[in-house]
């Protein structure tokens, strides 16, 4: 299921399939079976009944057609975000990467419970969902990473004016794989990296002149306050 763009018939017919009893409609053991069969094996029970309920718009617990369109589209974008944190491909995350994931998106979890409850999820989602829209559109030759050309465009366009020095550094610290670009769960570590760096560093810039004066302490305090890891290996 990670495909983009995938067409109405070709959902039709992936519907028509987890539909087992031809009812025109998707219940949580049908779903459950056919996630069971397929990559992710097996889906926990509960966590099918979660995307169930999040889908079903007309509370008949389970899903129609285009509940169901909704649901591929769930489903695939966080298949995404999953691989992206699964950085030994070994198909779970273990505690280091579930430490990066939960630091990428801290900035949502507004409680301080270390988790994220459901409206802390939904702008989580669109986040996410702006951030893949936005990699896709620097993603100039459609490579699937981001290059230091499509970072220093990507940043500028952002409105960030930073040297060719800088963008060096960026890549050599959020490139993973050694071949000088950055994949998207890395892109959107970077940027916000860089967004929670610059909004620390104006709550100091007093004159929004670009400049600041600040004693050692006051650094120290500034870099450990920030919820956020900077060094991804």
């Amino acid at each position: 299921m990670s495909q983009n763009n995938v067409s109405d018939a070709f959902l039709q017919q992936v519907f028509r399939k987890v539909d087992a009893d031809g009812s025109g409609s998707i219940s949580s053991n049908e779903l459950q079976a056919a996630l069971s069969n397929g990559t992710w094996s097996p889906f926990n029970p509960e966590t099918v009944r979660m995307m169930i309920g999040i889908f079903d718009h007309d509370n008949s617990s389970t899903i129609d057609f285009n509940e169901f369109k909704a649901l591929w589209n769930f489903i695939t974008q966080w298949e995404k975000v999953f691989r992206g944190f699964d950085e030994d491909q070994s198909g779970s995350i273990d505690k280091n990467e579930l430490r990066k994931a939960l630091t990428t998106f801290g900035m949502f979890d507004h409680d301080g419970s270390s988790t994220i409850d459901y409206q802390e999820f939904r702008a989580l989602w669109s986040y996410v969902t702006e951030w893949e829209k936005c990699f896709r559109k620097f993603d100039l030759d459609g490579s699937g990473s981001i290059d230091k050309h499509e970072l220093k465009t990507a940043l500028s366009s952002f409105g960030y004016r930073l040297s060719d020095r800088f963008y060096d550094l960026l890549i050599r610290k959020f490139d993973r794989t050694g071949r000088g670009t950055v994949a998207f769960d890395d892109f959107i570590q970077a940027c916000v990296s860089i967004q929670t760096l610059t909004n620390a560093f104006r709550q100091h810039d007093r004159l929004q002149n670009g400049e600041i004066t600040i004693n050692y302490e006051d650094f120290l305090l500034l870099v450990f306050s920030l919820k956020m890891r900077l060094n991804p290996n």
